[in-house]
């Protein structure tokens, strides 16, 4: 998002008297609807609105007076804030759903004397010792994991363990919109392969990229990391969940490269997006592939692969034998064309060492009932392409 516009009588009135209320307005500039439009205001400037605010005693309205869900991060783990001036504090979240045609929404923040609710979490990440390193996050729509270092370390003499090496990002599809990860770990490997009424993990990884990993492009080769070697959650949820995964250098042709990949997983959206930071020495920039599994279903199923390039987006609709059918999507804003290689269909943008590449990837399935065609599929990663390129803009306004 660009940075926020505030109100200039916002920044003349912070210094007088405090505000019973902050006031902000959202607008933007596509005929199309955006649902669950995440909304962010820095928690120093709901500060200077309300001295003395309290995260767990403020309500978010919207202009019906509907109480919204909201979330406020952390600047850093354990931040101090010893004069009481919300320093350990970076962002105000909520969301609201624009309709099509809808381009400004108004709401107020304010004070309130009683404790907040709790609200219910529809984002979440957590590292999963128990089963060989995972790293699993999900929100309302979708669910996915990638894998650690325990994973890809071999099995032990007289030990079955499994063994896989791959950066390749996995998707379990869900039909419920409350959390299913923990409730799948402890199910057992053996049942989340099955749907059962909340989902399934039915997706292919493999040594492929699977539904948004990376890797560096020479031309003709791609050269990718291996699993995951440390991880870092800095919000979790109920609205956003962010979390970053380094990868430990490898060589890309010759060039030593690391990664870290920082993801934003926010409610309501089948695409997560995923800032890859790459670092290797010299100024030249490096061509990067983000890639979705050429064969992306079980063993079985018999599928029938649509895939689609068109601007920034790169997708598929994969049609089965059974268990429904589902897309997956990456979509690089940017993007300089496309190409593949055995195990991956592949997006392309040019990466500079130390500079965040942003791209978006997930996944959805039919018998999720919201997106049950490919047309659908379509256009939900055409929006998030348009949505992309043009941020909402905030304005503030402090009300007695």
């Amino acid at each position: 998002m660009k940075p926020l516009i505030l109100a200039a009588a916002l920044a003349t009135a912070f210094g007088a008297q405090a505000a019973e209320r902050l006031a902000v307005t959202v607008q933007h500039d596509l005929p199309t609807a955006r649902a669950s439009e995440t909304i962010t205001i820095p928690w120093s400037e709901v500060n200077a609105a309300l001295p003395g605010a309290l995260i767990q005693k403020i309500a978010i309205k919207d202009a019906k007076g509907r109480v919204l869900p909201y979330q406020v991060t952390n600047v850093a783990p354990l931040a101090k804030d010893p004069q009481g001036v919300g320093a350990a504090y970076g962002e105000l979240l909520f969301q609201h759903s624009f309709a099509a045609g809808e381009k400004s929404a108004s709401f107020t923040v304010e004070k309130i004397d009683t404790v907040a609710p709790v609200f219910a979490p529809k984002s979440f990440a957590r590292y999963v010792p128990e089963r060989l390193d995972d790293f699993a996050w999900e929100n309302d729509k979708v669910a996915h994991r990638t894998y650690g270092p325990a994973l890809a370390a071999p099995s032990p003499p007289d030990v079955k363990k499994e063994v896989l090496v791959t950066s390749g990002l996995d998707l379990w599809f869900k039909r419920v919109p409350y959390p299913i990860v923990d409730r799948w770990y402890n199910k057992g490997h053996d049942h989340y392969h099955h749907d059962e009424g909340e989902g399934m993990d039915m997706y292919n990884v493999g040594k492929s990229r699977g539904a948004g990993g990376t890797g560096v492009w020479d031309g003709k080769q791609l050269y990718t990391s291996v699993n995951y070697a440390s991880w870092k959650v800095l919000a979790n949820g109920p609205v956003r969940a962010v979390f970053e995964l380094h990868y430990a250098s490898w060589d890309a042709a010759g060039t030593p490269v690391s990664e870290i990949k920082r993801f934003t997983v926010d409610a309501g959206h089948y695409l997560d997006r995923i800032d890859s930071t790459f670092q290797y020495a010299g100024d030249a920039p490096i061509t990067v592939a983000v890639g979705l599994n050429k064969t992306p279903s079980d063993k079985g199923q018999n599928p029938s692969i649509t895939v689609k390039r068109e601007g920034a987006v790169l997708l598929q609709w994969v049609e089965q034998k059974s268990n429904g059918a589902f897309g997956t999507a990456v979509v690089l804003p940017g993007a300089e064309g496309f190409t593949q290689d055995a195990l991956n269909e592949l997006v392309l943008a040019k990466a500079s060492s130390g500079k965040p590449l942003r791209y978006y990837a997930g996944g959805a399935w039919s018998r999720g009932g919201e997106i049950t065609t490919l047309e659908q599929w379509q256009r939900l990663a055409q929006d998030t392409a348009a949505r992309a390129g043009n941020p909402v803009r905030v304005s503030l306004a402090r009300q007695q």
